[in-house]
Formats: C-alpha cells, sequence, structure tokens
C-alpha cells in the first residue's frame, strides 16, 4: 500500500491525522529523565523553595513567589504562599482554577567537549518539578499572618534574632490587608531531572569533573553590586 492509499484509509477510518495523544500534566518528561521519588521531590521542592505560580484563565500569568510545602497535607503535599492583592492572579484563588507552581534547582551549559565520543552536540542540565493543583484563598487576617509567620520562620532559619510574632499589629495587619495567601493541594506532581544519567560511566565522571571546574553562574551579591553600579551610572 503507498502513502497515498495509507493516508485515505485512515481518514476513511474517521482518523484525525493531526492529532497527537495529549501528554498528561504541564511538562514534556523523556523516560529517563522522569524522577517519581515523591520524598525526592518534596526535599527539592523545600530546597529551592522560591517557585513560578503560573495560572491561565483567561491570559497566562506568572509570579515569582517564596513557598511553604506541608508534606502531610494531601498525598502529595499542600503548598502554601502568598501575593499582592492587586496582582489579577488573586482573583483566579478560588478553588476550581488550574495552577502550576514551577521549582528550579541548579542547571549548567554543558559542552559536547566533555563527553567521550566526537559524536555529541551540547546540551543543557537541570533539575525541575512541576506542581498542579486548584489553589484556594487564604483571607483571615489570623491565618495570613500565621501563613507568613510559616514562610519567614522557613527563611530565616533556627537562631535568628527575628520574631515576626512581637511586630505590632497596627504593623503587620497593615502589610496583610495588602496580600492574600493561598494553599494549593497537590494533585500532580511532575520531576524532570535531566543530568545526563543515561549516559556512560565515563561521561557521567567527565560530566562531574568539569562542572566542578566551570565557571560558577553570579551569585545574587555580584548581581545586585553590579546592579546598584549601574543606577549610580545612570543617574
Amino acid at each position: 500500500m503507498n502513502r497515498r492509499h495509507l493516508l485515505l484509509g485512515l481518514a476513511a477510518a474517521g482518523l484525525d491525522l493531526n492529532a497527537q495523544e495529549p501528554s498528561p500534566g504541564s511538562l514534556y518528561i523523556p523516560k529517563p529523565h522522569l524522577v517519581e521519588d515523591r520524598k525526592l521531590l518534596q526535599d527539592f521542592m523545600d530546597e529551592f523553595a522560591f517557585a513560578d505560580l503560573v495560572t491561565a484563565g483567561p491570559g497566562i500569568r506568572i509570579t515569582h513567589i517564596p513557598t511553604f510545602l506541608n508534606r502531610s497535607a494531601a498525598p502529595y503535599g499542600t503548598l502554601f504562599g502568598h501575593i499582592s492583592r492587586q496582582n489579577p492572579q488573586s482573583k483566579l484563588f478560588d478553588g476550581r482554577q488550574p495552577a502550576v507552581v514551577v521549582f528550579r534547582g541548579p542547571h549548567s551549559y554543558i559542552s559536547p567537549t566533555w563527553y567521550t565520543k566526537p559524536e555529541s552536540v551540547p546540551t543543557w542540565n537541570f533539575a525541575v518539578a512541576h506542581a498542579t493543583g486548584r489553589p484556594k484563598p487564604i483571607a483571615d487576617t489570623k491565618a495570613i499572618h500565621d501563613l507568613l509567620a510559616q514562610l519567614i520562620a522557613k527563611f530565616e532559619g533556627p537562631g535568628s534574632s527575628y520574631n515576626f510574632a512581637k511586630l505590632p499589629e497596627s504593623y503587620t495587619n497593615g502589610l496583610i490587608a495588602g496580600v492574600i495567601g493561598f494553599e494549593m493541594q497537590i494533585e500532580l506532581l511532575e520531576g524532570k531531572f535531566k543530568l545526563g544519567q543515561e549516559r556512560s560511566d565515563a561521561d557521567k565522571q567527565a560530566l562531574l569533573k568539569n562542572l566542578a571546574s566551570a565557571k560558577p553562574a553570579r551569585s545574587i551579591a555580584d548581581f545586585t553590586a553590579e546592579f546598584y553600579k549601574k543606577l549610580i551610572a545612570d543617574s
């Protein structure tokens, strides 16, 4: 059977030649890069907790926020965060509109010269986790206060002298009035770690060696200092 006859036969059978099986979730993940270990992904979200809140109702919007994960609430856990009440995304916190929270780990360019075989091309290694759910609003003043206290405690770390609870309510209530919190039970948790794990042992060792000696990315301290210099120069 030639190609023309094959296509006609498929069309006659009522098949959409352009249709593809929709992939579940929000992320394309080749099998070698799929990570399904729940604890590993939850540890990853805890470590890289500054995430991207993505919604699409009606237009795509992305807000970059710190998050707090409660692992015991729901099978995959429940995420908590807050955004400005002026942010249009706040109108989507109704428990029905879907959202994806994207967590990004370290990443790096990978040179083909690092591999043992010359038939190689450049690539980029990275690790991400996508948490999908339907955010619900947290609008009660005390509930938002408690959420902010949890977030601050997470990032301040043990031994910090800062105590959010000791700030006067006249101050904190004014701040709280300008934000809205959310909780999002994770309905789907996707992990993609593209770290060359499918390559040979020799290539893995070469990756580790070259990544260890590669020029590190600019720190937030260096980036901020350069930005301040530019502000002064432009003023």
